[in-house]
């Protein structure tokens, strides 16, 4: 069962100490920057790990590893030359044996590490997740930013490393199942969340060095053979990664439905910050003063009702990008929505609709230079 209780006498190796324990006897271990999981016997994995990666029985523990900054960027940079060789040498001094462990690493502090657990019947599910994709979010499909050849490669800042634990026995061929049902269910947190990515104007999907492990106990009576989606075993998944993986990237970057309630913040993905507005502002007629529009700009970002119509004005551009709607007619839909700003929020009403909006520009263009005419004429009421 987890516990939040830290147990000084319950050290082994390294000032690790245990947070949690499963009812099926994995305990879960973590210091400043490693958490371990140690197995009992007879347990089956499927992981993405540069070591023991892939299907392993007899693995003695899994480990998930923040290096230190200065450990370098690239693999070869890394103590021992290679990501293969530094897991080996952390095992080492973490009191595991190198040959009977798997690694995961991430730029993530083990600190804002997050759990969640879910039991139906015999079946229990646990999930372990660190996360950060402010600088490393990507969405599938994004252009790739380097190409393996001769054995070099790069190791990136920013991930959204997972370990799940499971109960029950699954087979391999359900293992790899439970990986495809953990792995939508990481991309529907961040959707849920609209996180960026870093790489295009899409909502991330992940980040570029997502890992992944799932662990499940071969001495249990009860096997699972399926853990899609219309499975309990699946559900269970499910729910513990996103909970983790929502909690997860809170503790970690700050990223809540909060933090994303903010008019600027939805717009960073297509580039568009401060600075823009302020340039669109000051290309519009009246008097500028730069201190007083950003700060008016901020409250005007964070009201709820220029939120919602921003979010609506951006899933119509994102429907445009997916071929899903005509772009002229979104374009005049989403014009027609504009106009009625004024009356939404309290600012002036527009005197000439076409000193403001221009139907040869993009929605995007046109919600820009409204929403800056209506900042710079007060910024309506505030949230």
């Amino acid at each position: 069962m987890l516990t939040d209780t830290i147990s000084e006498s319950d050290k082994t190796g390294c000032d690790l100490k245990l947070l949690v324990e499963t009812s099926s006897g994995e305990k879960v271990y973590r210091n400043e920057n490693s958490i371990v999981v140690r197995l009992p016997r007879n347990r089956n994995c499927l992981i993405t790990s540069y070591v023991n990666g892939g299907y392993s029985e007899g693995l003695e523990a899994i480990f998930n590893h923040q290096p230190k900054p200065t450990e370098g960027c690239r693999s070869e940079d890394m103590e021992g030359g290679s990501v293969e060789a530094y897991i080996k040498i952390h095992a080492g001094r973490l009191g595991l044996n190198p040959n009977k462990v798997a690694g995961m690493m991430t730029a993530a502090k083990m600190k804002n590490a997050a759990f969640a657990t879910r039991c139906f019947r015999n079946l229990e599910v646990t999930a372990i997740v660190t996360a950060g994709i402010e600088v490393n979010g990507g969405r599938a499909g994004d252009p790739g930013l380097w190409h393996e050849e001769n054995g070099k490669s790069v190791y990136v800042g920013g991930t959204i490393n997972t370990i799940i634990l499971i109960s029950s026995c699954l087979p391999p061929h359900a293992l790899t199942r439970a990986i495809m049902t953990a792995t939508e269910a990481k991309t529907v947190a961040i959707q849920q969340l609209m996180a960026p990515s870093r790489y295009s104007t899409g909502i991330a999907t992940g980040s570029g060095t997502d890992q992944i492990c799932i662990i499940s106990n071969k001495d249990s009576p009860n096997v699972i053979t399926w853990a899609g989606k219309h499975s309990k075993a699946g559900e269970l998944i499910a729910i513990c990664v996103i909970e983790a993986t929502t909690r997860a990237l809170a503790l970690q970057t700050g990223l809540t439905p909060d933090s994303q309630r903010d008019m600027l913040v939805r717009l960073d993905r297509f580039g568009i910050d401060e600075k823009k507005y302020w340039d669109v502002a000051s290309s519009l007629d009246g008097e500028n003063k730069h201190e007083l529009f950003i700060r008016t700009l901020r409250d005007f970002s964070r009201n709820p009702a220029v939120v919602v119509m921003t979010c609506a004005l951006l899933h119509i551009c994102d429907e445009v990008e997916w071929g899903l709607v005509p772009e002229l007619t979104a374009k005049k839909t989403a014009l027609s929505m504009m106009k009625a700003l004024p009356g939404i929020v309290g600012t002036p009403r527009v005197p000439d609709w076409n000193y403001v909006l221009d139907e040869k520009q993009s929605i995007l263009e046109n919600w820009i230079r409204l929403s800056a005419w209506s900042v710079k004429n007060g910024g309506g009421d505030q949230p």
